[in-house]
């Protein structure tokens, strides 16, 4: 479910018009322009973003990485659309002011969307480390003689009792 779309408005409509003669400065046309292709931009990272989280919560990790050449590709025209945004952001200012505050709101809305999958990954990433840390420590504990010292205490391992423990990373 796509909740930035569903927050989408109509761009409203810039009240004063670029400065004439001045080639630089976007008009209400070109203002548009970049305002359309940073929300398209991102409207389509944030859907491919929330069907990666719901994917990622419901433990479907492989069809979740799926997205990932996707992501990198709409990943990159974000952040082209900003850069693009950024270097008119004075001439926009003048003379598209609503439509710079609508664009901060979405990107508000954005950055909150992003902070939950973020949330989410770093949820499962910590679940994926502490399960391997529990099968590590399962296997060293079958590999270790049970031996105690001179003064009654558990012996430690040695460094040729430790079986290395190998993870693919590719699932």
């Amino acid at each position: 479910m796509n909740h930035f779309n569903a927050s989408r408005q109509p761009v409203p409509a810039p009240r004063a018009a670029a400065a004439p003669g001045s080639a630089s400065a976007p008009g209400s046309a070109e203002a548009r322009k970049l305002a359309e292709d940073l929300m398209d931009a991102m409207s389509a990272l944030l859907g491919l973003i929330e069907r990666e989280t719901e994917l990622v919560r419901a433990g479907r990790l492989r069809e979740a990485l799926a997205f990932e050449s996707k992501k990198q590709e709409l990943s990159r025209r974000y952040v082209g659309a900003v850069s693009q945004l950024k270097a008119n952001q004075t001439q926009l200012a003048k003379s598209a002011p609503e439509l710079l505050s609508t664009l901060h709101r979405h990107h508000d809305a954005f950055r909150a969307m992003l902070q939950v999958n973020l949330t989410v990954l770093a949820t499962a990433h910590a679940v994926s480390e502490s399960v391997i840390r529990g099968v590590n420590a399962e296997i060293q504990k079958r590999n270790v003689p049970n031996t105690y010292t001179a003064t009654g205490r558990r012996a430690a391992p040695g460094p040729r009792h430790i079986t290395p423990l190998s993870v693919s990373r590719s699932l």
